[in-house]
């Protein structure tokens, strides 16, 4: 399996229906973010979400956060809330469910193309792409290299042409043969140029949160006035756990409120090292340090977008290595969804795994992160696709892999599975059939056979000695070749070219003043 692949001409079978297909690499389920049809996975009873929901509250109240950005010490000394002691900032409960409660319970990301819109909140459900990874996997290259620029594009390319892949997160690779001072330039240009969907901003300094919302903004065609009406783009934030925020994303994440963009706070606590070693201590903590950054939007500007993240798993207590995908991260994520709720703020949650390379291990954990998104009820799953080694690699395989999951869960929320109408109780169907024959031929199953079950783009499901006649093609392998035939055909979606220009021009021009600062 480990060997590089070989081009191979498509056979028969359905690989055989290139014809039908015409142009399309694969085919697949359309642009539809899915309505999560479920209840949700609720491990706690109303006597533990109130106990975790007063162990956030004594955090706040008897051990406070320590704020590292001046600026926002200053906003949370102005409000008049707060005790402030050096950095240490302590809020009562009654204070964090006022500003808690101004944030809207769902609100809508509009991006340059407004058909790629998605909303967060209610029942609706989101997948994104991985994001931040320094380094990049393939089966060609062989082994865990630095990314590079192409690598990112590539990344991006999938990240377009996935219609399961709904917003597009930070960097899918971090493009490390591009100077820091004016990676984000070259990257947003690219992401802004190569997809149309929801786009992301890090925070980490002034210069690069202004350049991007300048670049989005030029993307869309906005107008200043037009581009703070409501988000057409977001940001997503770590505390620097425990009990900290820093300065860079504060400051950020002050300049996206104040211009009514997308901001999702995500505390990344690793229980046993950043947060306590019991779940509900860790998540008690998570939502005390989200809970902080959402009171410090509302008090710039009441009313200001927010989601809170999660990010809670544990620690391998044997190496100090993060894990992923555990059932401990399973229970974390379906608590703090419970806890969303009752806040009644959207939520993130994640698709990760440990896993080094796109082996079973790194479908198996992935396959539990991502169902215990769907089951806490999560608004918008990061890192949905092509997460390897706790998010220190990327790799385009896995992307496709876990494409073929973010499906299943897509067809999985389809009403049609669960109709219940005539047609679908099937009496007649049944009464013909009547214990004599079989259902194949009838006009009940030749009216809907096209379209009555999921069909897999990379799963495999013939026989050992058909899959052994046409090569004994590894499901890694078949992802590398669809990944490579997606990055070959793929063609850009439409932009204006007088805005290609402008965003150009701009690149062109904040390169020469020198970009970013590279302290951050």
């Amino acid at each position: 399996m480990a060997d590089s692949p070989k081009r191979r001409k498509r056979g028969g079978g359905r690989a055989g229906n290139a014809d039908r297909r015409g142009s399309a690499v694969i085919e697949q389920m359309p642009w539809a973010p899915p309505i999560n049809l479920d209840r949700p996975t609720e491990p706690l009873d109303e006597e533990g979400v109130m106990a975790i929901h007063d162990g956030a509250m004594r955090i706040l109240e008897e051990i406070g956060m320590a704020i590292l950005n001046p600026e926002a010490l200053e906003v949370f000394r102005a409000s008049g809330g707060c005790t402030i002691d050096g950095e240490n900032v302590r809020m009562g409960r009654d204070f964090v469910m006022e500003h808690v409660a101004k944030a809207p319970e769902e609100w809508t990301i509009t991006p340059r193309n407004p058909d790629h819109a998605i909303t967060l909140g209610g029942r609706h459900l989101n997948f994104g792409n991985v994001s931040s990874p320094p380094s990049y996997w393939d089966m060609e290259i062989g082994k865990k290299v630095t990314g590079t620029r192409e690598m990112c594009q590539n990344l991006l390319k999938l990240s377009q042409y996935f219609n399961c892949i709904h917003f597009v997160g930070g960097y899918p690779v971090e493009p490390q043969d591009i100077h820091a001072s004016i990676r984000h330039l070259d990257v947003l240009y690219d992401k802004l140029t190569l997809t149309d969907k929801v786009a992301h901003a890090y925070c980490l300094g002034r210069e690069r949160v202004e350049d991007v919302m300048e670049m989005v903004r030029i993307a869309g065609g906005h107008s200043h006035e037009e581009f703070e009406t409501g988000p057409k783009m977001y940001t997503n934030i770590n505390s620097t756990s425990p009990l900290k925020h820093d300065y860079p994303m504060l400051d950020g994440w002050m300049r996206l409120a104040r211009r009514n963009q997308g901001l999702v706070v995500t505390p990344f606590t690793l229980a046993g090292a950043m947060a306590p070693v019991t779940m509900s201590g860790a998540v008690a903590q998570s939502i005390a340090e989200g809970l902080v950054a959402v009171v410090l939007a509302q008090l710039i500007r009441p009313g200001a977008a927010c989601a809170i993240g999660t990010f809670t798993s544990n620690v391998d207590m044997k190496s100090g290595a993060p894990a992923f995908g555990t059932p401990e991260y399973m229970r974390a994520t379906q608590m703090t969804g419970q806890l969303a709720r009752f806040y009644k703020l959207p939520m993130r949650a994640s698709g990760v795994c440990a896993a080094n390379v796109p082996d079973g291990q790194a479908m198996w954990e992935t396959s539990n992160s991502m169902w215990s998104a769907v089951q806490s009820g999560a608004h918008m799953v990061y890192h949905a696709a092509g997460w390897l080694e706790g998010g220190l690699i990327a790799s385009p395989e896995k992307f496709v892999m876990d494409c073929e999951i973010l499906q299943h869960i897509q067809r999985y929320m389809d009403p049609s599975l669960t109709a219940t109408g005539p047609d679908e109780i099937a009496l007649e169907a049944i009464r013909e059939v009547d214990g004599k024959g079989h259902y194949f031929g009838i006009q009940h199953t030749q009216d809907r056979y096209t379209t009555a079950f999921y069909q897999p783009f990379l799963s495999d499901w013939r026989n050992f000695e058909a899959w052994e006649a046409a090569g004994a093609v590894w499901t890694a392998q078949r992802a590398h070749q669809t990944y490579r035939d997606i990055v070959s055909s793929f063609e850009a979606p439409p932009m204006d070219e007088a805005i290609r220009e402008e965003l150009a021009a701009f690149v062109a021009r904040r390169k020469s003043e020198g970009g970013a600062p590279t302290d951050f």
